[in-house]
């Protein structure tokens, strides 16, 4: 459970797309209407994400820009991210956690190799398996 909080914000900015950061310190919204279910379905468009942010496969635009904020992401709780970001990032954590377990564990690993953030954000995420 604790594992979910890292990756409320690696979903966030990953699968919903939330990735360009501009001067009014938001992520932009452009990339909030792509079809996450339609991402979490194809296991070719999920593994072309995974391996963007684990740093084994080639990144799309979105998914370089998306890779660049993962750690302010992480730091600063989803500060700059919008409603619908941190919606999806909901989403696709309880996607990755219960049913793409080596996926959440690999990301977990590059981006929280201390559980810094699993500790931080580990209620939160529990309420969402609650």
């Amino acid at each position: 459970m604790k594992c979910v909080a890292v990756f409320v914000i690696v979903a966030v900015v990953a699968l919903a797309e939330a990735a360009r950061f501009r001067r009014d310190d938001k992520y932009t919204t452009k990339y909030d209407n792509i079809d996450l279910d339609e991402i979490l379905a194809s296991d070719r468009l999920l593994a072309n994400y995974h391996k963007c942010l684990i740093e084994e496969g080639k990144c799309t635009p979105d998914g370089e820009e998306l890779k660049s904020h993962v750690s302010d992401a992480l730091q600063n709780d989803c500060a700059k991210c919008s409603d619908k970001q941190r919606a999806g990032a909901e989403k696709v954590i309880n996607f990755l956690y219960n049913k793409k377990k080596p996926m959440w564990e690999s990301l977990q690993k590059k981006y929280d190799p201390e559980n810094t953030y699993v500790t931080k954000y580990a209620d939160r995420l529990k309420e969402l398996h609650d």
